[in-house]
């Protein structure tokens, strides 16, 4: 995909802008937004503390608020979790990016994966927000801990459940090297194609984690990603 102004416009229109750093302050964040809105990016992606400062920040703007619950482990109980959601949305998140239970995916309690996604999507479907938007609900997968296999299945849950869209890394994780030295995960090409082959077009496909530049976000485009979170935003369409 050729670098002009057209295409920069379609890339940062899918663009989750990111901070999510635990250090993130205040001004860190009133720049972000002024960088989604000067950028035309989809959203801003804060930690939850920050919700209601970047819903004042963007009222009156296209770009949404989005969040992470049970960030960024999913090891926290289904109420947990689905309080947290419904919080968020109260707050001013448009949408919301929950992080599935590991734990029950390595054991194949796959009901028990639906019913923690599924109580996130009915968290957010029962609180009233003005002008009754569309709330969006994101799955986290973190990919790289997962075989083929969990990816589907997961995937296949999170459609069941309600979720608008899969995607692949919480950008924390972390897999021992060959040289045993502890490197960064994220979204790869071949994990953007199984989930975008899995979920058809009936859900979206988040890239997140390890893009950093225009040529990765357009491989990840080019995979099938439909959303790409990144805190490089302003660098990959600069």
């Amino acid at each position: 995909m050729e670098k002009n102004s057209e295409n920069i416009k379609k890339i940062a229109s899918m663009i989750d802008h990111t901070n999510l750093n635990p250090c993130a302050t205040k001004k860190d964040i009133e720049k972000l937004c002024e960088e989604a809105k000067k950028f035309g990016f989809a959203s801003v992606c804060v930690n939850p503390y920050y919700v209601p400062l970047a819903a004042s920040l963007l009222e009156g703007s296209e770009v949404k608020v989005c969040t992470v619950v049970g960030f960024p482990l999913g090891s926290v109980s289904i109420d947990d979790k689905a309080s947290e959601a419904g919080l968020v949305v109260d707050e001013g998140a448009r949408e919301v990016d929950m992080v599935v239970n590991l734990g029950l995916v390595k054991d194949g309690d796959w009901e028990d994966v639906f019913e923690d996604i599924y109580a996130v999507r009915c968290a957010i479907n029962d609180v009233v927000v003005p002008g009754d938007p569309k709330i969006i609900l994101k799955v986290i997968l973190e990919t790289c801990y997962l075989s083929d296999e969990e990816i589907v299945k997961c995937c296949e849950c999170a459609e069941k459940a309600g979720a608008d869209f899969v995607k692949t890394s919480t950008g924390f994780a972390i897999l021992k090297g060959a040289d045993g030295k502890l490197l960064p995960n994220g979204a790869t090409v071949h994990a953007v194609e199984l989930m975008r082959k899995t979920v058809g077009d009936r859900l979206g496909v988040k890239a997140s984690g390890g893009v950093h530049n225009w040529e990765e976000a357009v491989a990840m485009a080019n995979a099938g990603a439909s959303r790409i979170g990144a805190s490089a935003g302003v660098q990959i369409v600069s």
